[in-house]
């Protein structure tokens, strides 16, 4: 078994302004099946996008059939399904009818997600961002194992984020039962939760031919990633003059747009760079650097994403929070 993947850049040859179309130039995929969640908008649509456009057959699943066939209605390869990844049955169902199709799933892109709402809690009492963001994910990636297995070369991306930097998971008090609620924390949570997941998922997979990584894709304004959050709440905002045109930002090259925010994804989907290697938190188009707790770079992944203990013990936390196991 090969060692567990070094947070060590490997100088791609891409960067921060690289496209999703970049990275999947000259790549064809037809005859590959890909599953993405949140494929019908923000990042999670472009990179349906260009996977269906590359060749792949895409499966969107959506919680409302109608929303998904509008964004959806004018690209080729794509099918819809329904799913809830507040709902555990819902996610079951999804699973079920995948797997009766007897196809090999290549590619499972979780790329759903929510940011900082208020407090909710789904059916079980479970916070809705560890719910949604976190377990949801890892019991729809449990019930399609044996399509991932039977890819024999499969690749699982979890869409993190550079906020996983603001703290870890809280193995004791997850769901804020016992604490006031801070929807950051929440989130952060939730982020940190995404990278130690493909972390130990990679670990447990990849003798069976699958590999996972994790990736930041960028602060991008123009997703509705933060419909919960006011304008100031939503990273760094450019000063404009009286006649709207930006003057300065507190950190310009933080925004990307959509096409940018993809690239990521897509690379770990589907980037030959990336063959052997897993388990590994990414961002853009490479692999990020490992910092120390205290560093004040927003840039790198924190030591409590990358321990392979907390790994572990989320794997079974959320083992026994779902009551799903992996046929690994």
């Amino acid at each position: 078994m090969k060692e567990f993947t070094p947070q060590i850049p490997i100088y791609s040859g891409y960067d921060a302004t690289t496209t999703a179309e970049d990275v999947i130039k000259g790549i064809d995929l037809k005859g590959k099946i890909a599953i993405v969640t949140g494929g019908y908008s923000g990042i999670g649509l472009e990179t349906t996008r260009v996977l269906a456009n590359a060749g792949a057959t895409v499966i969107v699943p959506v919680r409302t059939l109608e929303k998904g066939r509008e964004a959806l209605k004018d690209l080729p390869n794509v099918e819809l399904d329904t799913m809830d990844l507040m709902d555990p049955a819902s996610i079951d169902a999804f699973a079920e009818r995948f797997l009766e199709t007897n196809r090999s799933l290549h590619m499972l892109i979780n790329s759903a997600g929510i940011m900082a709402p208020p407090l909710r809690r789904d059916a079980r009492g479970y916070e809705s961002q560890f719910s949604t963001n976190h377990l949801g994910h890892f019991q729809l990636t449990a019930r399609l194992w044996p399509a991932l297995k039977q890819a024999n070369g499969a690749r699982v991306v979890a869409v993190s984020s550079r906020g996983h930097r603001l703290g870890g998971v809280d193995f004791d008090d997850p769901n804020f039962e016992h604490k006031k609620y801070d929807k950051w924390k929440g989130y952060a949570q939730s982020k940190t939760a995404n990278i130690l997941f493909a972390l130990e998922l990679d670990k447990r997979g990849k003798e069976d031919g699958v590999r996972a990584f994790s990736v930041h894709p960028g602060l991008i304004p123009d997703t509705n990633l933060g419909r919960d959050l006011s304008k100031e709440e939503f990273g760094p905002k450019p000063i404009l003059d009286e006649d709207g045109k930006p003057v300065s930002n507190e950190q310009p090259a933080e925004f990307k747009t959509i096409a940018q925010g993809a690239a990521t994804s897509v690379w770990c989907a589907v980037s030959p760079q990336l063959n052997g290697l897993g388990g590994v938190y990414c961002e853009d188009v490479d692999i990020a650097k490992a910092v120390p707790e205290d560093s004040l770079d927003p840039a790198g992944v924190r030591p409590w994403a990358i321990n392979p203990c907390f790994a572990e013990r989320l794997w079974k936390l959320s083992e026994a929070y779902t009551g799903v196991s992996f046929a690994i």
